[in-house]
């Protein structure tokens, strides 16, 4: 596909974005499957969608050395998507310059070609005042999160955070053992090593499609073994694992299993549920029911029934704030005192399930979210409403170079 054409449906995944309220991870697969896309395409799309996202305030900061001034937002989407070749993805300048001036209204180009050939004069005076930027703009992340990292970690950590939080993820993938696992050849040909500290999990330079189409391995961050470990049940145990889709934690709790007993995965009805099904159907998973439906409902199939669990996950809806480099739009989503009503959601969820957990039996409570509200705060609220739980184990961590930032509480 002429790279034209490619740059035209950045623009149009950055508008559609911008004016809904939808991911940009799923406008960007319905745009690529629209255009019957291949790989190679797909990828230059993703790179600069996802990148221009993920630098926002970088971005509108250059724009402004560059041009005072008011700029309206569809010749800005341009604009970005011109100085984020030029200056961070490293296009060669002729190619970044013409074929992004081309995307712009007749009577606009002038302007577009003026700011980004002068981007191109002074790019190392504009990469230099990176570097002298704050961290919440030389990083992109909105001030009011910026700002609760620093209270709730330090300076220091903070800027660690934020740092690992607008790189691009690297790709994981784990090893199914219930399909036999990755081969010799599947790892020469993805270029595989393994992930320090956590067995089964690799890092990839590309991924093994064959062994991800045959089940022998999911593409998986090492962060989400994290709650199922915890859990770490038996093959005698009666499993709920609830929010389960798309699958990757389900999937570690049926190893804990060995396959046997029974896992109960719940997840809300439509193409969550139907992900979930057919991810624990091509990694060879025999002990889980899918059963779907809203766990705040009263009509949820759970509580019509009599079960009982000795265990149970409940990984909630959160922030995101510890994954932010693999969902590159979910800081632009959160609002200031994002935290309140996720709380009051993700406490509801905890304590419409609690009565389903037998006497003596376990229940971890998980988030992708570094955010304290969300996590051990939280958990203190779950055991003074309940106080036949206490707190056996919890692991907090952040997002460094291997894996992301998550949360997990063990109660009993």
């Amino acid at each position: 596909m002429p790279k034209q054409l490619s740059r035209k449906i950045c623009i149009k995944i950055l508008c559609e974005w911008e004016e809904s309220s939808k991911f940009i991870d799923s406008i960007i697969e319905s745009e690529c499957n629209n255009f019957e896309l291949d790989p190679r395409d797909r990828a230059f799309i993703q790179n600069i969608t996802l990148g221009v996202i993920r630098n926002l305030t970088v971005l509108e900061n250059w724009l402004y050395q560059l041009r005072k001034g008011k700029t309206d937002s569809d010749i800005k989407r341009i604009i970005y998507i011109g100085l984020y070749q030029i200056l961070l993805m490293r296009v060669p300048d002729h190619a970044a310059v013409n074929e992004t001036v081309n995307l712009a209204r007749t009577r606009a180009r002038g302007l577009v070609n003026a700011i980004l050939r002068r981007a191109v004069r002074e790019q190392d005076a504009l990469l230099g005042n990176l570097n002298s930027m704050a961290p919440a703009d030389k990083y992109s992340i909105p001030d009011h999160i910026y700002s609760r990292w620093e209270k709730q970690f330090g300076v220091e950590t903070a800027e660690r955070i934020a740092y690992q939080s607008n790189k691009a993820a690297s790709i994981t993938i784990r090893s199914n053992p219930l399909r036999g696992g990755l081969t010799d050849k599947d790892i020469s040909d993805a270029d595989a090593s393994p992930v320090k500290d956590y067995p089964a999990f690799y890092h990839v330079k590309k991924l093994p499609f064959e062994a991800l189409n045959n089940g022998r391995c999911y593409a998986q961050d090492p962060s989400t073994s994290v709650a199922p470990n915890l859990l770490n049940p038996k093959s005698s145990h009666q499993v709920l694992d609830v929010c389960a889709a798309p699958g990757g934690k389900t999937s570690i709790l049926s190893l804990c299993m060995e396959n046997k007993g029974n896992i109960t995965a719940t997840d809300i009805k439509g193409p969550r549920s139907n992900r979930l099904t057919e991810n624990l159907r091509r990694l060879g998973i025999e002990n889980v029911t899918v059963q779907s439906g809203d766990l705040l409902s009263q009509d949820n199939f759970l509580f019509d029934q009599n079960n009982k669990y000795d265990r149970i996950l409940i990984d909630v809806p959160c922030s995101n704030t510890g994954v932010f480099r693999r969902r590159a739009d979910a800081k632009w989503r959160l609002m200031p005192g994002f935290t309140k009503d996720l709380a009051q959601l993700q406490f509801r969820m905890v304590e419409s399930i609690i009565p389903l957990l037998k006497d003596g039996g376990k229940i971890v409570y998980s988030t992708c979210s570094i955010d304290d509200e969300e996590n051990s705060q939280l958990v203190e609220k779950i055991i003074e409403k309940f106080p036949h739980l206490t707190k056996i184990d919890e692991v907090s961590l952040i997002p460094q170079d291997d894996r992301d930032g998550v949360y997990a509480a063990l109660l009993g």
